[in-house]
């Protein structure tokens, strides 16, 4: 490389510009700059002041889209409640809206800590008619529900999903796997095991928070 390449890149580190402004700039690689000015102390100094800057507008960047990302997520989670709140009253009257409603305050997961929706129950009536509440007021589609089943260790794992399959009509495919409790089975027996259906994430969770909070009222 001719001489005043060298000189060009050393007023350029001087002035205080980093090796990859350097490199696009004379196009030089940076490996030659580093055997240029890796052994000169004010180049060192240099390269860790420019590290700790690089370091605290990287942070400023993280802060920043930390901000950003959760007024998306505030305002994704508003937009499901307005949602609720302008359904509210044409849904209000409706005895299955009801129903699923209350269903869902009794033994549904109310947290919004967790994203899912969930309700856990051993009466398959109950599943049935909270999975009919979701496909024709929540808008969830049927091969989106999922199911798992809690079962103590002597109940056959088949033959309680194929029961579970046909009463709800939810094939084999959109089952979790099985757990086990763990323990001595219960005096009154459960012999089609504890349901659980899950029909949806956390949008879905504000609606139906809101919905049950509107008729609280």
């Amino acid at each position: 490389m001719a001489r005043n390449d060298k000189h060009l890149a050393l007023q350029l580190r001087k002035s205080g510009k980093s090796y990859n402004f350097i490199s696009q700039k004379l196009t030089v690689p940076k490996s030659t700059l580093s055997d240029w000015f890796n052994s000169l102390a004010w180049s060192k100094t240099l390269r860790d002041q420019l590290n700790i800057r690089a370091n605290i507008l990287a942070r400023k960047r993280m802060r920043l889209m930390a901000k950003a990302n959760k007024k998306r997520w505030l305002d994704w989670r508003e937009f499901h409640r307005m949602e609720a709140v302008k359904e509210f009253p044409k849904l209000k009257n409706d005895t299955l809206f009801v129903a699923g409603l209350m269903l869902y305050w009794a033994e549904g997961d109310n947290s919004l800590s967790s994203g899912n929706v969930r309700l856990t129950n051993t009466d398959p009536r109950m599943i049935r008619l909270f999975i009919r509440f979701s496909e024709i007021f929540c808008k969830v589609q049927r091969n989106n529900i999922r199911i798992a089943l809690i079962l103590y260790p002597d109940l056959d794992d088949k033959i309680c999903q194929k029961f579970w399959s046909e009463y709800l009509k939810i094939p084999l495919i959109q089952f979790y796997k099985t757990q086990f409790i763990q323990g001595k089975h219960p005096t009154k027996r459960l012999e089609k095991g504890i349901c659980m259906v899950k029909i949806g994430g956390v949008g879905l969770k504000e609606k139906i928070i809101t919905w049950i909070n509107l008729f609280s009222k």
